[in-house]
């Protein structure tokens, strides 16, 4: 039996200290609660080190882990949380050689060879790492382990990527219960959850859509795989028995089989759980259906975000959308939505790789007509992984990889030069967009406050409006510096434009997910080209 500590890093640098910071997402990390799962299930001990409320205190950690006796310590991470992996690493390593650290998430399946360069990790493992992280723990030779890069000495191992999994009811139940919940009873805002406390869960994973903004299909491939509606109606009735209200569904296209969907609303009713939940993903507005978001409502979810990125077809063309998406749809699926008693989100982008200051004007019109109840507006961040970063590499128009840097939710002027606008009338599009479409809106105010006085948030409303108006109109500030224990020590960043590298994306094949798995072939070593 091993032992097991999981580490999600701390936000506050990242959500704590912007725009974004009103909204901070403190809940507990999905993927985290499945790897444990897995782990427990295997008969390892698990832990679970949840930082994303707190100061980044490599002091705390130390404390923790010489405490704790952890055979295997694992670290989650999107790009601009890496940097805290990396110090974690050589901490962790400073503590004990014996420790097996493992780092995993969004960025490290990106750009798993030069994460190893990067930092003192023993291994990345690239993708879902709910069998790989059971291999780790079981002690197997790593040269055996399907989807993982390793370290041998002075060199760097890639093996063959591990097949997706076919069947996800055959998942362990996350383990929510090793998160303190009384952290996110009094930490959630009212602006993501009506109920507290509020946790993550997923009925479905991946996407067949290829956006090149969007990495997601570096760690959950590219397909589509579905629990049974009886399975999802059995962790709602977990997630509840531990006491959360609320749960977040993550799914990239929940709606991607609508009659599926229907069925685990179906299902849901029929149980009687009382969980509330949302859609932050998952909500195409080629997929809107009139009789789904009615049974979504009458299952108990009560909010949809709807992800129009730009007020221009041709722009949602260019990026790679995909499917039938268009304007005109999405008009029809908030109607839809609101005519079935769903709040709804539209969720917008300026900085697009085909974006001018034509389609970005076009974007803030569709946003003041199209009748959502929230709009959110963001920069768009070129993230490893994406086909948006991989062709601004090529154009050397990358200006940094101080991946501390790369934070959706601030401005992105120092990361890179967009191909068509400059970042002053970037800068002014998403301010406009905010202006224009909340504070110069008779139609959306009028709208809010006849929502707000309806479902009595008209108090928060207030608040929450006031206090966002503030921060943009003030000067943005820098987020502070995060104390790192270890930066000394750290490999320099190794990535160039001329020598960008791509991995293999894992993708559904139904002959591959019907039939057992093939055993790895023997690991090849990696020679990087920097």
């Amino acid at each position: 039996m091993s032992k097991l500590l999981l580490i999600n890093p701390s936000y506050l640098r990242t959500y704590g200290t912007n725009q974004a910071g009103i909204a901070n997402p403190v809940y507990p990390v999905l993927s985290l609660a499945c790897l444990a799962g897995a782990a427990r299930r295997a008969g390892h001990q698990a832990e679970i080190l949840d930082l994303s409320y707190r100061v980044y205190d490599p002091q705390l950690l130390r404390r923790k882990i010489v405490a704790g006796g952890y055979d295997v310590i694992g670290v989650t991470a999107t790009t601009p949380l890496v940097n805290q992996m990396r110090d974690i690493s050589f901490l962790v390593k400073d503590i004990s050689r014996d420790i097996l650290v493992v780092g995993g998430g969004a960025h490290p399946s990106s750009l798993p060879v030069e994460t190893m360069q990067e930092s003192a990790l023993d291994v990345v493992a690239v993708g879902e790492a709910d069998r790989t992280i059971v291999d780790l723990l079981d002690g197997r030779r790593l040269g055996d382990i399907a989807g993982i890069v390793w370290r041998q000495g002075e060199s760097i191992h890639t093996n063959p990527i591990r097949p997706l999994l076919g069947n996800l009811d055959d998942l362990a139940l996350p383990a929510w219960d090793l998160y303190p919940i009384d952290e996110y009873r009094k930490r959630i805002t009212k602006i993501l959850a009506r109920y507290s406390p509020l946790t993550t869960i997923e009925f479905s994973r991946g996407c067949v859509f290829q956006c090149d903004f969007c990495g997601s299909k570096n760690t959950m491939g590219l397909g589509y795989r579905k629990k049974s509606p009886g399975r999802c109606v059995e962790e709602l009735q977990y997630a509840y028995s531990l006491g959360y209200r609320e749960v977040l569904l993550a799914d990239d296209i929940f709606t991607s089989d609508n009659r599926w969907a229907t069925e685990v609303c179906e299902a849901i009713i029929r149980s009687d759980v009382k969980m509330a939940w949302t859609c932050t993903n998952g909500i195409r507005v080629d997929s809107a259906d009139d009789a789904l978001f009615t049974a979504m409502r009458r299952a108990g979810c009560y909010r949809v975000h709807f992800g129009f990125e730009s007020g221009n077809d041709e722009v949602i063309k260019a990026f790679g959308k995909g499917g039938t998406a268009t304007l005109a749809e999405g008009r029809n699926a908030v109607r839809l939505a609101r005519k079935a008693g769903l709040d709804t989100w539209g969720m917008f982008m300026v900085g697009l790789s085909a974006d001018t200051e034509q389609t970005m004007l076009d974007t803030i019109c569709y946003a003041r007509s199209v009748e959502v109840d929230v709009m959110k507006f963001g920069i768009t961040v070129p993230f490893p992984g994406t086909p948006m970063f991989s062709d601004l590499h090529r154009k050397g128009r990358l200006k940094t990889y101080n991946w501390d840097d790369y934070n959706v939710y601030n401005e992105a002027h120092s990361i890179f030069d967009h191909p068509n606008l400059s970042w002053e009338t970037i800068r002014a599009f998403y301010r406009k967009a905010y202006i224009e479409c909340y504070y110069l809106n008779p139609s959306y105010i009028w709208r809010r406050l006849v929502r707000s006085l309806r479902t009595l948030e008209f108090f928060w409303d207030a608040v929450f409006m006031v206090r966002f108006l503030y921060i943009l109109l003030s000067q943005p500030k820098p987020p502070p510096e995060e104390q790192y224990a270890y930066r000394d020590r750290w490999e320099p960043l190794k990535i160039n434009p001329e020598n960008i590298r791509r991995y293999a994306v894992p993708q559904v094949r139904k002959r591959a997910l019907a039939s057992p798995a093939r055993p790895p072939e023997p690991a090849s070593s990696v020679e990087a080209v920097h």
